[in-house]
């Protein structure tokens, strides 16, 4: 680990293709706004909305607009942008059939029926959505809630660059940060190395453990939960983002934590979002990466440690930061602290161990968690939320 009094320059990981995209255009500032008086308008649905956001911030550098279909079929199928470039996800803007032929030239983006930012429609394609079911969810089956969201969108997809009027600072202004204004807070701190941890999930002492250790090897920790559109029965974000807040004013080093929301839709591609989500936490300036069990899974779709496997497809180069994978971590009742596989000698019997289902369960009926499973504070947080749906 670096020094935070090191004098050498603060030299953050180039963004994914070399400089960091910006498509924020702010009307009446860079353009006049009466120019888009005429042009054809189309309302994005929530996760649309959000990789607006992440395409004109720079987060998904560097790609500028929604995938043409070069680039589309080659991320299906090789796992990179046509230039070879790697990238895992297809980011796709998908439209009825039916009114594909309205969307010609500059369209104006709405959300609400507010204006929001533009796309410039350079192709019109067929999505292969059996294909892109198989290749990158790893299955067709509709109870999978990506091949479900997939399966619901429209049947053509439009390309083109797009911009942003302004950046939606959403439920959580005071933690909501651009890739620019993350690198900022990273440099004016000092921090050398940086890891990323992203989670759409409650915060557990098992999480707590992989922080703390990881802050033994680097300086900085960028809590970076996710809270776009997640699905139904996950713990809303306003819930676990204020999970996170207490448990940092009390457990955490302030100096060496940085909690910024990570405003992308969750996709639930396993493997494949592993992939997107580091190579995102890059754009953000992150030199490490934590991938732990089962990263963006749902269900028993993918294997518990495939998404740290997949990482081999690309050169260390090529990722252009360091993945840290963790195995299955818990609390071991005979060795009396969080343990994983590589540090316990004790069998399942000796482990604490409670299923999202469990303790959703134990919260619904108002019970405690156990301090070995979550700090109190934190328990607090997520009882209270539960109390308030009832």
């Amino acid at each position: 680990m670096t020094t935070l009094s090191d004098p050498s320059p603060i030299l953050l990981p180039t963004p994914l293709g070399g400089t960091l995209v910006n498509r924020v255009q702010r009307p009446g500032h860079d353009f006049d706004p009466a120019e888009l008086a005429e042009l054809p308008q189309l309302e994005l649905p929530d996760r649309a909305y959000a990789d607006l956001e992440m395409l004109a911030t720079g987060a998904y550098s560097p790609l500028t607009g929604f995938l043409g279909e070069a680039d589309y079929l080659s991320v299906i199928e090789q796992m990179r942008l046509a230039d070879g470039t790697p990238w895992s996800l297809p980011i796709t803007l998908a439209v009825g059939r039916e009114d594909a032929g309205r969307y010609t030239g500059r369209v104006v983006l709405t959300r609400g029926g507010e204006a929001v930012g533009t796309l410039d429609v350079q192709e019109r394609y067929e999505a292969r959505k059996s294909l892109e079911a198989r290749e990158v969810y790893r299955t067709e089956d509709p109870a999978h809630p990506g091949v479900a969201a997939l399966y619901a969108g429209g049947d053509v997809y439009l390309a083109g660059p797009v911009t942003l009027f302004e950046v939606p600072r959403g439920a959580f202004p005071r933690h909501h940060r651009t890739p620019a204004e993350v690198r900022e807070v990273i440099e004016a701190r000092g921090w050398r190395t940086t890891v990323a941890f992203q989670t759409r999930n409650p915060i557990h002492r098992a999480h707590e453990y992989l922080h703390k250790v990881t802050l033994e090897l680097v300086d900085g920790l960028l809590l970076h939960p996710l809270v776009g559109t997640t699905k139904g029965d996950d713990v809303p974000a306003e819930t676990r983002v204020k999970a996170y807040e207490v448990l940092l004013e009390g457990y955490y080093p302030q100096a060496r934590t940085l909690l910024s929301v990570y405003p992308a839709a969750m996709r639930y591609a396993g493997p494949r979002e592993a992939i997107l989500h580091a190579l995102s936490r890059r754009n953000y300036g992150a030199t490490h990466f934590i991938v732990g069990r089962d990263h963006a899974g749902v269900g028993n779709y993918y294997g518990t440690y495939d998404a740290q496997e997949i990482f081999s497809a690309y050169r260390p180069e090529e990722l252009g930061l360091q993945i840290l994978k963790f195995e299955h971590t818990y609390y071991c009742k005979s060795c009396g602290q969080l343990v994983s596989p590589r540090t316990c000698p004790h069998g399942a019997d000796h482990h604490l161990v409670l299923s999202g289902t469990k303790v959703r369960e134990r919260l619904r009926a108002g019970e405690s968690l156990p301090a070995e499973f979550t700090r109190p504070e934190v328990a607090e947080v997520l009882r209270a939320a539960y109390a308030a749906q009832d």
